[in-house]
C-alpha cells in the first residue's frame, strides 16, 4: 500500500467540505512549520486540534493572556491552563 501524504491544498479541499480528520492535519502542518496566524485562523475554524496545540505552546512560555484568548474563543483546554496557572503558588510574601 502507497504511503498517502495528500499535499496542503487538498487537505484544504477536504477540511472546506467538513473533513475534522483534514482540518486537524492542517493544524499539525501549521504547527510544524510554527504558523501561529494560520493555526488562529485555523482554531476560527472550529479546529480544536489548532487550540490544543495554541494551547501547548502559551502554556510553555506562560503567557496567560494568549491562553485566556484561546479559552474567550472556545478552547476549554486553554481555561483549564489558565485556572491551573492562576492557582499555582507563586512564592510572593514567603520568607
Amino acid at each position: 500500500m502507497a504511503n498517502m501524504n495528500p499535499d496542503r491544498d487538498t487537505l484544504r479541499a477536504l477540511a472546506d467540505e467538513g473533513n475534522e480528520t483534514a482540518l486537524d492535519r492542517l493544524a499539525d502542518l501549521a504547527d510544524a512549520r510554527g504558523d501561529l496566524e494560520e493555526l488562529s485562523d485555523l482554531l476560527d475554524e472550529g479546529c480544536m486540534r489548532a487550540g490544543h496545540l495554541l494551547t501547548r505552546r502559551a502554556v510553555t512560555v506562560g503567557d496567560l493572556r494568549e491562553l485566556q484568548r484561546l479559552w474567550d474563543a472556545g478552547c476549554d483546554e486553554a481555561g483549564h491552563e489558565v485556572e491551573r496557572l492562576l492557582a499555582a503558588p507563586t512564592g510572593v510574601g514567603e520568607g
